[in-house]
Parts: structure tokens; C-alpha cells; sequence
């Protein structure tokens, strides 16, 4: 697959609908020629941050994050997903009629049980696993 997308997820989406390889626009020649070749032998062709993304992908998985993502509550999801979209604690808590302080909670629940240190780590999270659009 040829694209303008240099996302994580948009690769991952193209190898599970069943590309066999992934490249960008902005490669150079020989990078398209290459992967043509590669691709005429039946071989994988995929970009530097694509092979990146599926060791992560690879590594998520092998250490349980969908098993983790599993133990959060319904509840719990639901934040996680408004706090990735890029809400405030403030603007949450108004959204579900709960306080501030609860949704602080939640976070920090949140943060432990998915082994995560800060927001931008839940919003990369939340991207990977689908929870949020790009």
C-alpha cells in the first residue's frame, strides 16, 4: 500500500485488511523501488516507523495490553477515552455529573492499571487500541 499517512494506526488497519506492505508518498525512489521488488517476491515492504509501530504493536500485545485494557470498567473507558480526546478534568466531570476530584481518580486508576505514566501516554494508548481517531 502507497500512502500520504504516516500513522500508526492507519499501517496496522492496511496490514490487518491484508497489504503486505505499507510506504509512504514521501519516500524516495529506490525506497518504491525496492518495495515493488520486495512485493513482486512475495516479500514485506514497510517504512522505518512502520516497523517500529509493529514491534510496539507486537510487544502490547506480548505483555497484556488488551488483557489490562480489560480490567478497566466501563466507567473508566468512558474517561479514558474523554481524557485522550483532550477534555479537562473540569469539562469531564461537568460532561458525567461527577466531580473533579472523582474524575482525578479515575485517572489515576486508570494510569495504574494500564501501567501508564501521564495523559500523552493514555492518548498514544487510546490511538493504538482504537479508542480514539487520529
Amino acid at each position: 500500500m502507497l500512502s500520504m499517512h504516516d500513522n500508526e494506526q492507519f499501517f496496522l488497519e492496511a496490514l490487518e485488511a491484508g497489504a503486505d506492505g505499507y510506504l509512504l508518498k514521501s519516500a524516495a525512489d529506490y525506497q518504491l523501488i525496492d518495495a515493488c521488488r520486495a512485493a513482486l517476491k512475495g516479500e514485506a515492504a514497510v517504512f522505518a516507523g512502520g516497523a517500529r509501530a509493529l514491534i510496539r504493536d507486537y510487544l502490547s500485545r506480548r505483555t497484556g495490553d488488551d488483557e489490562r485494557r480489560d480490567e478497566l470498567s466501563p466507567r473508566e473507558l468512558e474517561i479514558l477515552q474523554l481524557i485522550a480526546e483532550g477534555h479537562s478534568g473540569r469539562q469531564i466531570a461537568q460532561q458525567l455529573t461527577i466531580s473533579e476530584k472523582t474524575v482525578d481518580r479515575h485517572r489515576s486508576n486508570i494510569l495504574t492499571k494500564l501501567g501508564l505514566r501521564d495523559r500523552l501516554e493514555l492518548t498514544r494508548y487510546a490511538i493504538r487500541r482504537g479508542i480514539i481517531e487520529p
